[in-house]
């Protein structure tokens, strides 16, 4: 059994592999549960491995590459010619497997945990301006149904707040809307 390419259709819980051989005829395919992938890939003797870029493609590259593997991530558009019959995980695989070998296929490049890291900053920032920006507007939707208008903008609402709660100043808040 002579595998020199791999095609890895990752998921949530059961990812699906198909092993072939370098005529590109498949000598193993196996159902693999996460805590099983790497104890798989060990096992393995070193060869190609393609993996269709998604959201743990990058985590489950560097550890397949970990193992000694060449890991090559592809665009899911880029698989999707490939695939035979009727969509399932294993032909996703194949198609997977088939993809990886051709010469003017274009590949993700596997980000480093650092890079990661930055993405995920970026996107909990854009979270947290999104909620800030969603948390205004819904403090001046509230005030306006108070006879309070605020014009829009995150300074606006920010500048007038203290002077709106402040229990010494009459603005026709009641005491109860200035404690909560």
């Amino acid at each position: 059994m002579n595998i020199t390419t791999v095609g890895l259709d990752l998921a949530k819980n059961v990812s699906h592999v198909v092993c072939c051989n370098q005529a590109g005829k498949i000598v193993r395919k196996r159902m693999l549960r996460r805590s099983e992938i790497l104890t798989f890939f060990t096992k393995l003797p070193k060869c190609l491995v393609g993996v269709e870029s998604c959201a743990t493609a990058h985590y489950w590259a560097r550890e397949i590459q970990k193992c000694g593997h060449n890991v090559k991530q592809i665009a899911p558009q880029h698989v999707k010619p490939y695939v035979r019959g009727n969509k399932n995980d294993y032909n996703d695989a194949l198609a997977i497997a088939e993809a990886v070998v051709r010469p003017e296929m274009r590949f993700v490049r596997t980000k480093s945990q650092k890079q990661l890291d930055i993405k995920a900053l970026h996107v909990l920032r854009k979270k947290c301006e999104h909620d800030r920006t969603a948390n205004c507007n819904g403090i001046r939707g509230v005030l306006a149904e108070q006879g309070i208008v605020i014009p829009e903008g995150i300074r606006n609402v920010y500048k007038r707040l203290p002077e709106l709660f402040d229990s010494q100043i009459d603005n026709g808040l009641s005491k109860l809307f200035k404690e909560k």
